[in-house]
């Protein structure tokens, strides 16, 4: 469970609040995979029998993954015509049931052509969801081969697709962005990744009733959690190929209508401080940056092309919701990846033409008048990219060592270098591996500064960090693998340091900060979502106060209610997109103001 958090969000909470509870009768169809998911296996009956390492794995992957196989996937999914997840299930041409049987039979497929070494399997939960009262998940599981610290990576996306009404199973919902590209992305990994073998346990999961509240989703995430499955990682992939902007894409999102981006993909997690689902993201990042990218730099073509990995102030988008939600909820640290553009915000009202939840959500147009589709809406080199970023994220992590334990800020001090001052942390911490290296957040959402350091005592300084008010530390270990990789773990918890505490013993840190600290927010500039904090001294008790934002004429635009408790607090305050300019926001507690800022709009 992600212990020790403080936030609250200020969007509303509706999606995935009814996965929290009423599905039941959980049923896994293959006894194989279930033996493996609680790591009641033997690792030798699945093995290759090789040493691969894990930056060898990445680039075969790279080399393997097939952009016509992606297409192929998505051109089967559409002609299912209605995936509802209240559809037919008896037709072999249409319908939900028709659409995870073709499926499951890919996975029967790709497990054949691993000599079994890939598992598929049936989750079947019941629930009542638009008439129907069971439903089933497809999963094909990959057995890892460690079982002696047994961890599972989980990849996946839903299929059922929709139109404006929830339930309505006779419309076409071809649902080619939302979602057979987050199908097609699984089931492509799920193909290539099984050519290889990894310590944890990979798992390809396609949900079902996700449009109707996170429902397959919900059920597998109470399912793990009831059965204390060792869960690492949740990579959530939903409307994931699609690189044109719609009239109405949901924040933060596009430029301007038929704008195009095909080079940057989204990463939206809950939490800000502390947050182990923004530490995956970060850590998705940062593998990206350090050992996919380049790959691609030295095997070039349409994989090479760079990539922009933004990780995202908020949980999901404004009003929106997906399958990484329930995991969250549960507790396992989950990660929504989006396209940079998406073709509408599902609204569905008056005036709405863009394609999202209609039964314009289909492959492409025939812009020649041949009877065939030439300009698509799926990217399909864009969707294989984004899988890559998957795939590597996964492929690192499965093979990780252990985060270092016991992370402690011992001493800090500030240098005098003319107007920058830039600060030095000394961090305590633990791993048997060779290495740490050591994490410093400001006022972003990724880190400002790294730095890798022999493990040969428990103390470690980093420095160089810009000056600020507030600065969050966290740390991995590094393993060097057999070939020279250095392997990070996954990022341990933050701890957070404030400007009035650096230079001081432990002891008289509350002596030097006052009881109610109003933090700048973070990012800053930001362009839709931003967290706004405050600090409580440990010896204030529990209240309430409130964040008033202004604009620079007084004029008062919202008030934000926050509980205030000992130690970190925060608000996700959610503007809107396409704001430009400076606010001011101030905190009141017992109606009284005791700090004010300003944050600016950038987009």
């Amino acid at each position: 469970m992600v212990k020790g958090m403080k936030y609250f969000f200020v969007v509303a909470a509706l999606w995935g609040s009814s996965s929290l509870w009423g599905q039941s009768n959980f049923v896994l169809t293959s006894s194989a995979a279930e033996s493996v998911l609680h790591g009641n296996f033997d690792p030798s009956t699945y093995a290759l029998g090789n040493t691969p390492m894990p930056r060898a794995i990445s680039a075969a992957i790279y080399q393997d993954l097939n952009a016509d196989s992606l297409k192929a996937y998505i051109v089967h999914l559409a002609s299912f015509e209605n995936r509802n997840t209240g559809s037919d299930t008896v037709s072999s041409t249409r319908g939900i049931g028709a659409a995870r049987r073709w499926v499951y039979q890919s996975f029967q497929r790709f497990a054949s052509q691993q000599n079994g070494r890939l598992i598929p399997s049936y989750f079947q939960f019941d629930q009542g969801i638009c008439g129907m009262g069971q439903h089933r998940n497809i999963l094909a599981v990959l057995p890892g081969t460690d079982t002696a610290n047994h961890q599972i990576i989980l990849i996946e996306g839903h299929m059922d697709s929709r139109c404006d009404t929830p339930c309505d199973t006779a419309c076409l919902a071809e649902g080619v962005e939302d979602n057979a590209s987050g199908t097609a992305l699984v089931m492509e990994l799920a193909r290539i990744m099984s050519s290889h073998e990894y310590p944890a346990t990979l798992v390809f999961m396609v949900t079902i009733g996700e449009e109707q509240g996170l429902y397959g989703a919900g059920a597998f995430a109470q399912y793990a959690d009831q059965e204390n499955l060792p869960i690492a990682a949740v990579f959530n992939n939903d409307v994931i190929g699609g690189v044109i902007c719609g009239q109405t894409s949901s924040a933060p999102s596009c430029p301007g209508v038929n704008a195009i981006d095909s080079t940057q993909v989204r990463l939206f997690s809950a939490g800000s401080f502390n947050s182990a689902h923004k530490q995956l993201a970060r850590y998705v990042k940062l593998q990206h940056q350090e050992e996919l990218s380049t790959i691609g730099s030295a095997q070039g073509g349409w994989k090479g092309v760079p990539m922009q990995v933004s990780v995202m102030a908020a949980e999901d988008r404004t009003g929106r919701g997906g399958d990484h939600i329930p995991f969250r909820q549960r507790g396992f640290s989950a990660i929504r990846f989006t396209s940079a553009n998406e073709h509408g915000n599902a609204s569905n009202g008056p005036g709405y033409t863009d394609r999202q939840h209609t039964s314009s959500d289909v492959l492409g147009a025939d812009t020649n008048g041949d009877g065939e589709v030439d300009s698509f809406y799926v990217d399909f080199h864009y969707l294989g990219r984004n899988a890559l970023i998957n795939a590597n994220a996964a492929v690192m992590a499965a093979y990780a060592p252990p985060p270092p334990s016991n992370v402690f800020v011992v001493g800090s001090y500030t240098a005098s270098n003319g107007s920058t001052n830039p600060a030095f942390f000394e961090v305590s911490t633990w791993t048997p591996e060779s290495e740490v290296r050591i994490m410093v957040r400001t006022a972003l959402t990724e880190f400002d500064t790294m730095t890798a350091e022999l493990s040969s005592g428990p103390n470690h300084w980093i420095g160089g960090v810009p000056s600020t008010n507030v600065y969050f530390i966290s740390a991995c270990a590094v393993r060097t693998m057999p070939d020279g990789q250095k392997l990070e773990s996954l990022f341990s918890p933050e701890k957070m340091v404030l400007a009035g505490q650096i230079g001081l013993e432990e002891h008289a840190f509350e002596d030097a900060i006052p009881s109610f600290q109003l933090l700048q927010n973070r990012p800053n500039p930001f362009d839709e979502s931003t967290w706004i904090g405050v600090h409580v001294a440990e010896n204030q008790p529990p209240t309430k106060g409130e964040i008033r934002v202004t604009d620079l004429q007084g004029r008062l635009l919202e008030i934000i209610h926050i509980p205030l408790e000992p130690g970190l607090n925060e608000v996700l305050y959610d503007h809107g997109y396409g704001q430009v300019g400076t606010y001011t926001y101030s905190l009141f507690v017992g109606g009284e103001c005791v700090g004010t800022k300003q944050m600016i709009f950038a987009n």
